[in-house]
């Protein structure tokens, strides 16, 4: 992987410590179901924090939140003081980025056709000009696949730009999600489970590209399953259960705290939802968006 930050174009200017992202009581009820409660996290100007939580915490709802997927039953969602509009190509102009659990590529677009699609939201060229195609739309042109190079570059794959995006083995198409979503120039990415599926060797180039991301400096809020992952990574993790954030604080702390171990292990936590209200949580959400697996 190179990481080489000499790219141009990256995220909007953030003094270090200024609060990106701050979501305040957020709630998400399906019907009479609340799958995400009173939620409160901040993400500072070059941090990583991590989301995690067992099968069905709320994770990935929480996540679409925050990206305008899904519009908040209470509570609201700022990036950089503002309030975020309740669309998700909004929040994306705003300057946040995300993958999803499931890769969601263009399969038979090239690897840079992909990669373009993500710069959309910074071309300034309106449809005149690309019906037209005069000297303003050509420099736009090429001045998109110039930077969509730069980032492939950054995560490796600038030697595949050509390939269709369906014959990348899978680690190499999590990292063209990456490259995607980095076109936007975010202020913040969001990372859904990057890790799944990786091995051992895949998941270290992740942590690595997470870290060089960082060193851009964007911020990142990042959902994981593997601990390992997660405690190397992050400079704060917090920890969600059954839609509530039950703890949040450094590696040490979080590992420390016995209400989390015991919710890994699947002991109830004093008033902790029943199983059976946490699998109608699932069920509504599901039923909400059809063809959308359980949140893991």
């Amino acid at each position: 992987m190179t990481t080489d930050t000499t790219t141009q174009g990256t995220a909007p200017a953030t003094a270090p410590g200024d609060t990106v992202l701050d979501a305040r009581g957020v709630t998400m009820r399906f019907g009479g179901l609340t799958a995400v409660r009173n939620v409160d996290l901040h993400v500072n100007s070059g941090e990583i924090v991590g989301l995690i939580g067992p099968n069905g915490a709320g994770k990935t709802t929480f996540f679409n939140c925050l990206t305008g997927l899904y519009i908040p039953t209470e509570g609201e969602v700022r990036y950089k003081g503002q309030v975020l509009p309740p669309k998700s190509f909004k929040v994306t102009a705003a300057g946040i980025a995300r993958t999803f659990q499931n890769i969601r590529l263009f399969a038979n677009m090239t690897v840079l056709e992909n990669v373009l699609v993500g710069r959309h939201t910074r071309t300034k060229e309106g449809l005149w000009s690309a019906l037209l195609r005069g000297p303003g739309f050509h420099k736009a042109e090429a001045a998109s696949r110039a930077r969509a190079m730069e980032l492939l570059e950054f995560v490796g794959l600038a030697e595949k730009a050509e390939h269709l995006a369906r014959n990348l083995p899978y680690g190499e198409q999590r990292k063209l999600e990456i490259a995607r979503a980095l076109a936007s120039e975010p202020g913040l990415l969001l990372l859904d489970e990057p890790t799944a599926g990786m091995n051992p060797q895949e998941t270290r180039a992740t942590e690595e590209l997470v870290f060089a991301i960082r060193d851009q400096g964007i911020a990142v809020l990042v959902i994981e399953h593997d601990m390992r992952f997660i405690f190397n990574l992050c400079d704060r993790v917090a920890v969600l259960v059954q839609g509530e954030k039950l703890v949040e604080g450094d590696s040490a702390t979080v590992q420390g705290d016995e209400r989390v171990v015991a919710a890994y292990l699947g002991e109830p936590f004093e008033d902790a939802p029943g199983d059976e209200e946490v699998a109608e949580v699932e069920a509504a959400e599901a039923q909400a968006t059809p063809g959308k697996e359980n949140d893991r």
